[in-house]
């Protein structure tokens, strides 16, 4: 258990210290107020697993961390400190309202692919020489673009690359040339 800072060694003096850039201070400062964080937030949150408790003290810590600048030193630490803490914990709450939300309990999870079929076609299309001349008919970008992101399989960033067209544009030039596919392959 670590001992209470003293009079000249207080916490306020602490980062005072850690603010000219003084690391064992920093150091020290820390190994002193992380379990009086963990002690906070497992009363504030006593429902909550040890890895979640340990996941919010280190949001506390990076937090106080990213904003130690704005701490005044003529002012007492705790204060302060508790006021990132009440914050991220605030945050923490938030974020486990918004993923509960969004879950969904059910009592048996579907199969995947199931026997009776799958997602796919149930008459796939079979007629590869149509579909080789019908690229061949496309504009030239809008073949370059379906060349390369789907007989190629390259990313868009790759494909952008090597074609010096924009991402955005290689997604308008595929979507016009799969519309267009459709509709000539669809005829026949």
């Amino acid at each position: 258990m670590s001992q209470k800072p003293t009079e000249e060694n207080s916490l306020e003096e602490l980062m005072r210290a850690a603010q000219t850039g003084d690391a064992r201070a920093y150091e020290k400062l820390l190994k002193e107020i992380t379990p009086r964080l963990h002690a906070i937030v497992r009363r504030q949150r006593q429902f909550l697993p040890a890895e979640d408790i340990e996941d919010i003290v280190q949001d506390v810590l990076i937090s106080m961390h990213s904003v130690r600048a704005t701490y005044d030193p003529a002012r007492p630490f705790m204060p302060w400190l508790a006021a990132i803490t009440r914050n991220r914990l605030a945050d923490a709450a938030r974020r486990y309202s918004r993923q509960k939300a969004h879950e969904l309990n059910v009592e048996e999870y579907p199969v995947t692919f199931s026997d009776e079929g799958t997602n796919v076609d149930s008459e796939p299309y079979r007629d590869p020489e149509a579909l080789r001349v019908a690229v061949e008919e496309l504009p030239p970008g809008q073949r370059e673009a379906v060349e390369m992101l789907k007989l190629q399989e390259m990313s868009l960033k790759e494909a952008a690359a090597v074609s010096g067209a924009s991402v955005g544009a290689l997604k308008v030039s595929v979507h016009r040339a799969m519309s267009a596919l459709r509709k000539t392959l669809g005829k026949e």
